[in-house]
Order: C-alpha cells, then structure tokens, then sequence
C-alpha cells in the first residue's frame, strides 16, 4: 500500500515515514509540508492512502482533503492530528476524510487502522467518537445545530458563497437560513451576529 505523509513539521513527516516504512505492506513514497504539495503529488505518486494534518500553511488539510477528493476519489485520507474539537472533525468527515487519527495513537495502532481504512472501514480514534457523540459546543439557545454552525462561519468572516460550499449548501439555502437566525435573535445584521457569536461562545 502506497501511503503519502503529510504535514508541515518535517520531524514528524521522517518519524512516521521511517517508522511506519517499516511495515512490510506500507511505503511511504513520498511526504509533503502543506496541502498544496500534497495535492501536487497526487497526480506524480499515485498513492492509496494520504495521512493528512489539517494545521498547515498555504493549504490546510481540510481544504486539501476536499480538492483532492474531488480530483482522485480514489485515493483515501485519513487525518493525523492533535485536534479534537467537533467542528474540525466534522469539517474533515464532510470533505471526504475516511479517517480521522489522533498523533497520540501508536505507530502499531496507526498501522492497524491504516489497513482498516483500505479494507473499507471508516477510522475514528476512541476519542474522536466521543467528541462526536458528545460534542463540547454548546449550540446557541433558540437554534439548531447546522443554524449554529452557520453562525459560527459568519463570526470568521466568511461569505454566504463560502459557507454554501464549507456546509455543502446552496446560496439561497444559507440566505435564507440566515434571515431566519436574525430573525430568531432579534439581530439586525451579520456584524451584530458576529458580535453575538463571540460573546456567547468565548467568555
């Protein structure tokens, strides 16, 4: 199984690729710093498997997950990273990642999903799953979890395009979502709703 290594800390990119080289069905044909290289070397390594971090500059993973799905849907991804948090994984699960790892896993255990991952499991680290049934974020009062996300997205700057393609939504829909949620709140417009976002969620 071919396995491509991705992330910006060249240590951990030799680590895993010495160390998971060592398991006689892996090899580690290549490794890169950010999700554009990643992306790049798709076309030129061909790999089954893209072990993707989602912190990186130029190109985070999540991003790179997303377009690479779209290009070689064939080539599956799992995610090795520190982070937790619901709405990474979430974001992560929604751009095609088949697999979501957490650093701290073993390298025998990496192995072990790893191999999982290609026979046609989907991989979520114990803790992963927790997160997911039992998420931290508290949903805003008085609305629903995709209204809250939509909130969420809106205090990061991000246009009604940008959130139609980050929730996988139409324009319209998230208009009309979010004259619902103004609604809702009593708020008069997206900067008051950022406002409101970030002095609910950020105390």
């Amino acid at each position: 199984m071919k396995l491509l290594i991705v992330d910006d800390d060249e240590l951990v990119c030799r680590s895993l690729q010495l160390l998971l080289g060592k398991e006689k069905d892996l090899e580690v044909v290549n490794i890169a710093a950010n999700g554009q290289e990643a992306l790049e070397l798709c076309q030129n390594e061909q790999p089954d498997l893209i072990l993707m971090d989602i912190q990186m500059p130029i190109m985070n993973g999540i991003q790179s997950t997303k377009r690479i799905k779209q290009l070689y849907p064939s080539v599956q991804i799992m995610m090795l990273t520190t982070f937790q948090d619901e709405k990474n994984i979430r974001l992560a699960l929604n751009a095609g990642a088949e697999g979501y790892l957490l650093k701290s896993a073993s390298i025998e255990n990496m192995a072990q999903q790893i191999r999982a991952l290609q026979a046609g499991s989907t991989v979520l680290h114990a803790d992963v799953l927790k997160t997911i049934i039992e998420p931290d974020k508290e949903v805003l009062e008085g609305l629903t979890d995709r209204e809250t996300d939509i909130v969420d997205l809106v205090a990061q700057g991000l246009s009604n395009k940008e959130i139609a393609e980050q929730l996988y939504l139409s324009v319209g829909t998230v208009r009309n979502m979010l004259s619902v949620i103004l609604d809702k709140l009593e708020i008069r417009d997206r900067t008051q709703l950022a406002i409101y976002y970030w002095q609910r969620t950020h105390k």
